[in-house]
């Protein structure tokens, strides 16, 4: 009797326990400006220079957008952190460019960008490079482009394409937002800022997302 008034209690706990309720200017904020993309996305405000950035894409980013449904991943790299942040936007761009053109998900290991970000992180973070503080620009492009067997005059004729020209202005836009709390900056639908200090879990990362698509 007493293991059933336990169990009892536990559950009339459970029933009592309210839905989480997220609370703007708490879990997250209205921005004032919104960043120029569609509806119906995720974008992350990032760096290559960003430890916590390497974290998310190895561990949190994958994760959450598995558990959305029909969400596009944006990411937004920020060209003033780190020494060689500018070119990295430049390679981040191109790359993205070449993988939209071919239809291949951001996410994906087939994804040049992807291929590219990850040769970065692990240079830069796992094994202490840093290409003699950024001024040996040549050679870390070199080292870059050859992961993902993209030559350097590709690249440097796509740098001249409208769409990498667009999308890197566009990142411009991500600078304010890094400001509010840092990076990485995890933004729905381009207007709402999410407070990742507050994040519960992984599950509850992927339902705020999905109230906050809700709004209008």
């Amino acid at each position: 009797m007493k293991k059933l008034i336990v169990k009892f209690t536990a559950i009339l706990a459970i029933i009592a326990v309210p839905l989480v309720a997220y609370e703007e200017g708490v879990d997250y904020i209205r921005l004032q400006r919104s960043l120029p993309v569609e509806r119906g996305t995720l974008t992350k405000v990032f760096s290559y220079a960003c430890p916590y950035c390497y974290k998310y894409d190895k561990s949190v980013i994958p994760k959450v957008m598995s558990k959305l449904d029909g969400v596009k991943f944006i990411p937004y790299h920020l060209k003033t952190k780190g020494e060689l942040g500018n070119s990295v936007s430049e390679i981040f761009a191109v790359l993205i460019a070449i993988d939209n053109e071919n239809g291949i998900d951001l996410l994906s290991d087939e994804s040049k960008f992807k291929k590219a970000k990850f040769a970065i992180y692990k240079a830069y973070h796992d094994n202490g490079e840093r290409w003699n503080n950024g001024k040996n620009k040549d050679d870390f492009l070199n080292q870059i482009l050859s992961v993902v067997g993209v030559s350097t005059d590709e690249f440097e004729k796509r740098l001249k394409d409208f769409s990498v020209i667009t999308m890197l202005s566009d990142w411009d836009n991500g600078y304010a937002v890094a400001q509010l709390q840092g990076v990485p900056a995890l933004v729905v639908d381009g207007r709402y800022l999410i407070n990742t200090q507050n994040i519960r879990s992984l599950d509850d990362l992927a339902k705020l997302i999905t109230k906050l698509q809700s709004h209008d």
